[in-house]
């Protein structure tokens, strides 16, 4: 099979894996709460083994994509992460299901920061933005699909949608090894590919650059207290439906149906809402992203809170929406705003790691303590404590964009937050 434009094969990819991700994922934490019978801190350490799994894989991987091949090391890892999804639907147990999600996060590792690298490194950062937004776009439309086929096969057994994905997303890898190019990237001398003493100049370079740049210090100290919140959300919110809310009636069929109105709502509202915002937003500067960043960080604590603390199914309903649409507005938006602030190609990936490992750091820290604050008191608490973990992320925003999109960490924190008569809402829970 010839190679495709990188274009091209970014958008098949955003589809692709929107596709097997909702055909997975819809139904998991259903399946993990009603089959497997999990606790809040159990869902939790799904997660939070997974993030370990990231913190420790995440920067060697993104080293040896800047050193090897980035188109490599993406193959790598979307064949590993499809192993591990036809793994969690292969048990009906706790430790196998932990495990198989630490094996997850490994093979995320290769492609979180090689991927964003490679499509900077072939069509250049300045044509980033577009691109993000349409494959956002198709990745949508391509989920509303997914969901609809993990509903209509979570019906017979809720283990099938998930070996399904993982299946297909073997598949992909693939395809990606046959049609994906690398045109961009000149991987190192054979002589010193082989080399740690050069593996690990490359990583002090994208440490060296994360120092100086301190745009990059304050994306750090973001993702980190986005993880914090998303981890403790990502694992209880089906929960909280479940055991707290509870679910009404929808003409008869099963209640694994309301997950997929769940998932196609928020997918909707994202069409509707989120391409023409970031089209507005797609060639502003610094300044003005980071200001946008700031106000759906604002709206995403506030639904956040509502959600974990509503009693009634409505109410939880719209609250859930709103969060959703904050998260999906925000990714292409922060990732545009992070890539805009790394002009070295040669470290981009290990950059880009960096930044997915202080996002994993957040979660694996936070994660367990939310837990256990589920495991205590209850799913309303602990969803109610995350939201409030990330609320500092908001002062990094704000001085952002008074600095033209650029403040250190340190003097954001010490400056106090938000300024006096602000309300200090929360972090972006783009899952950066």
């Amino acid at each position: 099979m010839h190679r495709l434009s990188a274009t091209t094969v970014w958008y098949a990819n955003e589809a692709a894996a929107s596709f097997l991700g909702m055909l997975a994922f819809t139904v998991t934490a259903v399946y993990y709460v009603t089959e497997v019978g999990m606790s809040p801190l159990q869902l939790v350490l799904v997660g939070t083994l997974m993030e370990v799994s990231i913190f420790v894989f995440e920067v060697p991987t993104g080293v040896a994509a800047d050193t090897y091949s980035r188109r490599l090391s993406i193959v790598v890892g979307t064949f590993v992460m499809g192993i591990a999804v036809t793994l969690f639907g292969a048990f009906g147990e706790v430790w196998p299901i932990l495990a198989a999600n630490a094996l997850w996060g490994f093979g995320y590792t290769f492609t979180s920061g090689a991927f964003d690298a490679w499509l900077a490194d072939e069509l250049g950062p300045e044509r980033l933005a577009g691109v993000y937004l349409r494959g956002a776009q198709l990745g949508r439309l391509a989920a509303l699909a997914g969901i609809g086929t993990s509903v209509a096969l979570a019906v017979v057994d809720l283990r099938l949608p998930i070996v399904a994905a993982g299946g297909g997303t073997i598949l992909l890898a693939l395809l990606l090894a046959s049609t994906m190019p690398e045109t961009g990237f000149a991987p190192l001398p054979r002589e010193e590919c082989g080399s740690f003493a050069q593996m690990g100049h490359t990583g002090r370079e994208g440490a060296r650059l994360v120092r100086a740049r301190p745009a990059l210090l304050a994306i750090l100290g973001i993702a980190a207290f986005g993880g914090m919140w998303s981890e403790g959300f990502d694992r209880l919110w089906q929960a909280h439906f479940i055991r707290d809310i509870g679910l009404p009636s929808l003409g008869g069929l099963e209640p694994v149906v309301w997950f997929g109105v769940f998932g196609a709502g928020t997918i909707l509202l994202s069409i509707a809402v989120a391409h023409p915002l970031g089209k507005r937003l797609e060639r502003v500067g610094l300044e003005r992203l980071a200001t946008a960043l700031f106000w759906l960080d604002a709206s995403l604590l506030v639904s956040a809170l509502v959600f974990g603390l509503a009693g009634r199914f409505w109410l939880a309903l719209v609250s859930y929406f709103a969060v959703g649409l904050a998260r999906n507005v925000a990714g292409p938006i922060f990732q545009t705003w992070l890539n805009r602030n790394i002009e070295e190609s040669g470290v981009r990936a290990t950059v880009l790691s960096i930044t997915s490992q202080a996002d994993a750091v957040g979660q694996w820290a936070g994660g367990p303590a939310i837990g256990l604050v589920g495991n205590a008191f209850s799913i309303r608490a602990a969803l109610s404590v995350g939201a409030l973990c990330v609320a500092p992320a908001l002062g990094l925003y704000r001085r952002a964009a008074r600095h033209h999109g650029e403040v250190s960490v340190l003097d954001a924190l010490a400056d106090g937050g938000p300024a006096d008569g602000e309300t200090a809402p929360g972090s972006p829970g783009t899952g950066v």
